[in-house]
């Protein structure tokens, strides 16, 4: 009898999103196949599969012990995240090439379902770096007698879902900032910089509105600028490797002596990243804007602004409030919220005693409207409204009141 052969053997996701990308995040159940085709009967010990997570972090430096002699410290370090197996077909134990307990697996394509759930803990996003990387993958291993076992793997993605939509995500973030510039024993004016962008939360895709204002006050022509930089920040063994790249970048008009720009809500688009990455204990990936000054022959002028790259966009909700405040000036460099409202006016300031009483008096024209309606408002026409309070007088009518707004509200 000729055994057949393995035409094809590889693992399939069964994936939940439009993009037929295989992404999960933590909570979520990983299932799939794994398909073999085959030409012809063969015999299999085995079939199993082996899903692993981790943050790995790997670099070298090379030190010096003498004049003569010099060596190599490698840093690794490495964090867990997924380690889950299943026996598809046969048993655990792969040693015995007797042919008892033998599954035969007849010539055509067979496919064997798998799943899995993640763990609830959260989880690292998936991550290619210079010195590390977060991979998610399963391996699936075939096993038959007297031959070497078949294996193959595939990846999928994971993505630990950062939410922009929260108090800390939606806050302005702004600085300010001046710089003199000094030749010998000449100095000349300053150059100052003020920036705000409305939020620090923002999903690929999306575009930074950046406020701003450069007045040069120097002898030399400048340049305002502003860049998206990402920093990967890697761990091992109490050592730190740091690698920033830059993401996007935007110029502004060249400035003379006494000159000022303002942007009054200048577009960043962030380019297709990863997420921020901020729970991981040996890989950190954040990101900043920059708003600088070019100033040639010089230190440049620069305000860092954090951002954290999110996977879930701003609800319609927040779009609007975002938006008024991009409307704001450069004023709000110095503007505060008052910390308790004001009491409205009183009602003898805005309705005078003989307003009041004149209006008790049906005028002779409107004696042919006497029906409840015209009644109804012209006895509250000028009747004082409920006295002021800071204290809900009813504080249980007005509970149940948002509990039936909130059950009501379609994006609950």
């Amino acid at each position: 009898m000729v055994l057949g052969k393995v035409k094809s053997f590889r693992v399939s996701y069964d994936c939940l999103n439009d993009s037929n990308v295989p992404v999960f995040s933590s909570g979520d159940c990983v299932s799939g196949r794994v398909i073999i085709e085959v030409t012809g009967e063969i015999r299999v010990k085995s079939l199993k599969i082996h899903a692993k997570g981790f943050a790995k972090v790997r670099w070298t430096e090379s030190r010096n012990a003498g004049s003569n002699t010099a060596y190599t410290q490698n840093y690794t370090e490495e964090v867990e995240y997924l380690n889950h197996k299943d026996i598809l077909i046969g048993h655990e134990r792969d040693d015995d090439n007797s042919e008892e307990g033998l599954t035969t697996i007849h010539s055509g394509r067979h496919e064997y379902a798998f799943s899995l759930e993640l763990p609830q803990t959260p989880l690292a996003t998936s991550f290619e770096g210079k010195h590390g990387s977060v991979r998610y993958w399963v391996k699936a291993e075939l096993h038959r007698p007297w031959l070497l076992p078949m294996k193959t793997k595939k990846e999928f993605t994971v993505f630990e879902h950062i939410d922009i939509n929260t108090p800390l995500l939606l806050s302005p973030q702004a600085g300010t900032k001046d710089k003199t510039l000094c030749c010998w024993f000449c100095t000349s004016g300053p150059i100052s910089l003020s920036a705000k962008i409305e939020r620090k939360g923002y999903t690929p895709g999306e575009s930074i509105q950046i406020f701003a204002e450069i007045e040069n006050c120097s002898s030399r022509m400048v340049v305002p600028k502003a860049a998206i930089y990402q920093t990967q920040t890697f761990y091992a063994k109490g050592k730190m490797k740091e690698v920033k790249q830059l993401v996007a970048n935007l110029r502004g008009e060249s400035l003379s002596s006494g000159k000022t720009e303002t942007w009054n809500g200048k577009m960043l688009k962030i380019p297709p990243v990863s997420p921020s990455i901020l729970d991981c204990s040996i890989i950190r990936v954040e990101y900043s804007l920059m708003v600088y000054v070019d100033i040639p022959g010089a230190i440049n002028l620069s305000l860092n602004l954090p951002l954290v790259i999110g996977t879930i966009p701003l609800h319609p909700f927040g779009s609007r409030t975002s938006s008024v405040s991009s409307q704001c000036s450069m004023s709000w460099l110095g503007m505060g919220l008052p910390e308790r409202p004001e009491a409205p006016p009183s009602y003898a300031e805005i309705v005078t005693e003989e307003q009041r009483q004149s209006s008790l008096d049906v005028p002779a024209a409107r004696e042919d409207l006497n029906g409840p309606l015209f009644a109804y408002i012209h006895e509250f026409r000028f009747q004082p409204p409920p006295l002021y309070s800071e204290i809900d007088p009813n504080p249980e009518h007005a509970r149940r009141t948002e509990e039936r707004r909130l059950d009501a509200c379609p994006s609950r």
